[in-house]
């Protein structure tokens, strides 16, 4: 039961193998099925005890099966495992690319003059580097002809056209991100799902000053149309961010809450406007008109 691969590659390559078969088909989202599933962990720990119990099983074989064969043949057998792996298409490989000569025909290209008793053998450029040289004689035409006579494009073009690149890549991911929204970028969330957290972020931060149902007591009121600081997702979004008035406004809930989380209670007070609360509190500030559909 003479095998060519020792136990110790064995193991990691099939242990690695079910691992990577294992993540490969299990839907575990933006995690690895390790972390997602801890149950994927007891799982490949299994794995790994029966590889381990495979080989001590065949190792255990493997010596009954040598203590059954003659004084020869267990010569033969021991002799056929201390015989090391050649790997001879290697050096065949390596042969081609180096074009090196063997040690007993250095004297066909061993050179006439000598330093202090240090030859020299006169051995051909290796193919590889022969053809990389040749290669980047070819790179350098081309790149002669396309940059310094057609004119094909500046690195100057070339920097502005990555940066317009980077600059689309990051709007698109920003667009997808909800926890990078700012001031400027931020959107009326209208998912049920987005309304719904902003409502209890509200109940949970807000109802101490504007009432559950936004008709306002220490704070204003949420429900008319009246806004000290403008309305708008916009604008809503930086007051709740960062504070109301110096000195008598609500504090910058930028300190507690996320980005995404102030988008959500925000799209959440929107939708109490124009709705009818127990006690509203006077109109404070002016009318909001949204001009510019935020």
């Amino acid at each position: 039961m003479s095998t060519k691969t020792p136990w110790w590659i064995r193991i990691p390559v099939l242990f690695f193998l079910i691992f990577g078969l294992m993540e490969y088909f299990i839907d575990s989202g933006d995690k690895p099925a390790i972390i997602e599933y801890p149950i994927t962990q007891l799982f490949l720990l299994l794995v790994l005890m029966i590889l381990i119990a495979i080989e001590l099983i065949l190792h255990s074989i493997e010596n009954v099966m040598f203590q059954t064969l003659s004084e020869e043949g267990k010569a033969k057998y021991l002799a056929s495992k201390e015989k090391k792996l050649e790997w001879k298409w290697a050096k065949r490989v390596y042969k081609n690319l180096t074009k090196s000569r063997a040690i007993e025909r250095e004297g066909e290209i061993i050179m006439d003059h000598d330093y202090d008793g240090i030859r020299e053998l006169d051995n051909v450029l290796p193919p590889w580097w022969v053809y990389l040289f040749y290669g980047t004689i070819i790179f350098g035409a081309i790149y002669l002809v396309r940059f310094h006579i057609a004119g094909d494009y500046t690195q100057a073009e070339e920097y502005e056209q990555e940066v317009a690149a980077a600059r689309i890549a990051i709007d698109e991911y920003k667009k997808t991100a909800k926890d990078l929204v700012d001031a400027n970028t931020v959107e009326f969330l209208s998912e049920a799902a987005d309304l719904a957290a902003g409502e209890k972020i509200f109940i949970a931060n807000c109802v101490a000053c504007h009432m559950a149902d936004g008709g306002g007591g220490i704070g204003p009121n949420l429900t008319d149309e009246y806004w000290i600081l403008g309305g708008g997702i916009k604008n809503i979004f930086s007051t709740v961010s960062e504070g109301g008035r110096d000195g008598k406004g609500m504090i910058a809930w930028k300190q507690s809450l996320k980005p995404l989380e102030i988008a959500q209670v925000s799209s959440y007070i929107m939708t109490m406007e124009g709705s009818t609360p127990a006690n509203p509190k006077a109109p404070e500030g002016e009318v909001w008109a949204d001009t510019d559909g935020q």
